[in-house]
């Protein structure tokens, strides 16, 4: 019996450490590079779960004498070292690649099928299992040290290829469907985004007479819609009152005397919808809270954040009393009953090519400035139209949400399938055991007895000023110790299944 269940027959524990060897990639160090052997190499946004993507690849300077230590070769198994741990794909390419120190290389033994390793990592993640061995409070990490200590359930060889193959054959039925799904999602996405152009619904021909074209103004506005002439084109700040929100002070935070109100960040202001779990608050004047104050028909409109989220926003119908909006979300409150604010909001939703043009790209944020925005075009139809056009709008979103959230909802039932597939993999469940079978326990006193009839390797490595003035403990060298049952036993125990 280990821990609270035991495992099948021939099967056996074994910390991952003990067979397979592992390996950090390199460490990017442009301040040492020479710039004479450049050589491509794989980051860690590289690898997705069983692929991996070689479209955007980087490169950094590695010795000759280096890349036998530094590179992956076919059949190696690449592990995430940080962000989603455990994240994992075989390299299938028969040219080595070199791989940056946000990556292990694991190479498992003759005892362990490196495909099998894939599988039961993406298993340990989902179920999370692997989040034990983390380090790391807002980015988890897992050292290679943490990452031998994994313990694998170990079936014999021949029982681990019939799991797999198995596996394989059934995922892969599920991955065509997800895919399928998928594509019906980004379709129905695009069917959304039309869905929402009341323009379209309006185009005029080329001979018949069209709204008057806006006077120029300090902003690039492109071919705009032709619309009916009984419709005008306006700009925003001819619509509506459009204000910037409150920027966090620290230091009013620790003040009791300000009021602490709610407030809205760009995470909560979506397109098309408002994302309300997570609302903050701030504490803020009593005179700015009053200015702030949502009321219900203000429209909300993302100042910045990506490029894509310019403009993005939703209407605000009263939902949580006394909120304001921070200092990146604009708020449009509409004159009178100039506009149905619906209107405006799926409009603005809808002219990414006009803030994308007229909005600003830093470093990594792209943002619009209020005096700009206020120049956006807005199309206008005669108020006594405007309540027809929501209404029929809202009944196009009302099936097309249908159709989505069914999506959603198979893409949520193929992953609990998935999950549960898994589970049923390392759990001894899937395939038969066959008695015929060398047990893993065999397996490993084979891969412990050939380690230790092993030389440890040597290896040399560059000294740099600083090392040489600091000292610093050994790196482990050469390949694992005879695993002995004690320590394994406390590590099964530790990952009970």
């Amino acid at each position: 019996m280990v821990g609270e269940r035991e495992l099948p027959a021939g099967w056996a524990w074994a910390a991952l450490g003990d067979v397979a060897d592992t390996t950090l990639g390199k460490m990017l160090d442009k301040k040492q590079s020479t710039g004479l052997h450049p050589t491509p190499y794989l980051r860690n946004v590289n690898v997705q779960w069983g692929k991996i993507d070689t479209d955007d690849l980087l490169t950094m300077d590695i010795e000759p004498e280096d890349l036998s230590r530094f590179t992956v070769s076919k059949g190696d198994l690449v592990v995430c070292e940080g962000g989603e741990i455990g994240r994992c794909a075989i390299w299938n390419k028969d040219e080595p690649i070199a791989y940056q120190k946000a990556l292990h290389r694991v190479r498992p033994s003759q005892a362990l099928d490196t495909r099998y390793l894939r599988y039961y990592l993406e298993y340990a993640s989902v179920a999370g299992k692997l989040a034990r061995f983390a380090t790391g409070s807002t980015i988890k990490h897992l050292p290679q040290q943490r990452l031998r200590e994994v313990p694998v359930p170990l079936p014999p060889l021949a029982e681990q290829q019939r799991i797999v193959e198995v596996l394989e054959e059934q995922l892969s039925r599920l991955d065509a469907a997800e895919a399928s799904v998928r594509g019906a999602l980004k379709r129905i996405n695009r069917l959304l985004d039309k869905a929402t152009d009341f323009t379209a619904d309006v185009a005029l021909k080329s001979d018949e007479p069209a709204a008057s074209v806006l006077a120029a103004a300090n902003s690039i506005d492109g071919n705009l819609p032709r619309i009916p002439s009984d419709w005008e084109w306006m700009r925003l700040g001819d619509v509506a009152e459009v204000v910037g929100g409150v920027t966090k002070d620290q230091k009013k935070q620790a003040d009791p005397d300000f009021p602490e109100v709610p407030y809205l960040r760009v995470a909560n202001v979506q397109r098309g919808h408002l994302e309300l779990a997570h609302v903050t608050t701030i504490r803020v004047p009593q005179k700015k809270a009053d200015q702030l104050r949502l009321q219900p028909g203000d429209v909300l409109m993302n100042e910045g954040g990506d490029r894509d989220k310019l403009g993005r926003g939703w209407v605000w119908k009263g939902q949580i009393a006394n909120a304001i909006h921070q200092n990146h979300v604009f708020r449009a409150r509409i004159y009178g009953d100039l506009l149905k604010p619906e209107l405006l909001s799926w409009y603005a939703n809808g002219a990414a090519k006009w803030f994308e043009v007229n909005g600003k790209q830093s470093t990594n944020l792209a943002s619009i400035s209020l005096t700009k925005i206020k120049n956006l075009p807005v199309p206008v139809p005669p108020q006594v139209e405007q309540a027809n056009i929501v209404e029929r709008i809202e009944e196009r979103l009302v099936q097309l949400r249908h159709a989505r959230g069914a999506s959603e909802a198979v893409m949520k039932r193929g992953k609990a399938l998935r999950n549960a597939l898994l589970r049923k993999a390392f759990e001894g469940g899937l395939v038969p055991q066959d008695p015929n079978d060398a047990p893993a326990s065999d397996l490993l006193v084979g891969v412990a007895a050939e380690r230790a009839a092993q030389p440890k390797a040597k290896r040399t490595r560059k000294t740099t000023i600083k090392e040489a003035a600091v000292p610093r403990a050994a790196a482990p060298v050469g390949l694992a110790p005879e695993p002995t049952p004690a320590p394994a036993l406390a590590v099964q125990q530790e990952f009970d299944l």
